[in-house]
């Protein structure tokens, strides 16, 4: 009876230990499979660089994600004014856009010297992003997780001082931070870009994904 027991003991416990693996196995691929597949996948879809570029950065701060091009902005002015945006596609709707500060635990945010949305030149806002599968429109810490899915023709709308603007995607690329140009403005027209770190989730963040906008509507 003694050595029957014992042996439902050791099958209980080799029978847990599998479980345990089995389930630190999906863990681990659920959290490295998405940055392989965006590698795979949407990564491709754009014009990249090819030499790695490893960071060691607190990427909730908006100055160290162009570390160079930040060295003479002022991220923390006190005299924070804000407007809203929202991506139908992504389901954002009414993301708080921080023009000063630097939180993107809070908020997105407008890098300091760009142009104001609807103004001729290029706004420049950035977003944070994590695991695809951690995405939430409403958590700041997450909002541009799935930017890469968007497309060219796909519509962004801003709200800023009383008048709604409607833009539209013309182009999708990805950047190394020291490629500071797409901070440099177009008085052309009227234009947005989104930049979140890419891969989401990636703790290395390398890579830019840059999203450029034109106004169509107002």
């Amino acid at each position: 009876m003694r050595n029957l027991d014992n042996r439902k003991k050791r099958n209980i416990i080799k029978t847990s230990a599998f479980i345990s693996g089995i389930s630190g196995l999906v863990i681990l691929v659920s959290t490295i499979w998405p940055i392989i597949s965006y590698q795979l996948t949407e990564g491709s879809r754009y014009k990249t660089l090819l030499t790695p570029l490893v960071l060691d950065k607190d990427f909730t701060k908006a100055s160290n994600w162009f570390p160079e091009a930040s060295k003479n902005k002022d991220f923390g002015s006190s005299k924070v004014s804000f407007y809203t945006i929202s991506i139908p596609k992504l389901k954002i709707q009414g993301a708080v856009v921080a023009i000063g500060g630097e939180d993107l635990t809070k908020h997105l945010i407008q890098y300091p010297g760009t142009a104001l949305p609807g103004k001729n030149g290029n706004a420049v806002i950035f977003g944070h992003s994590v695991l695809p599968i951690f995405y939430n429109p409403k958590s700041y810490t997450a909002i541009f997780s799935t930017l890469p899915t968007l497309e060219e023709g796909d519509d962004v709308f801003i709200e800023y001082d009383g008048i709604s603007y409607k833009f539209r995607v013309e182009e999708l690329f990805e950047i190394y931070p020291t490629d500071i140009q797409i901070l440099e403005q177009n008085s052309t027209d009227s234009f947005i870009t989104l930049v979140t770190c890419v891969p989401p989730g990636d703790p290395r963040n390398p890579k830019r994904l840059i999203v450029r906008a034109r106004v169509v509507s107002s």
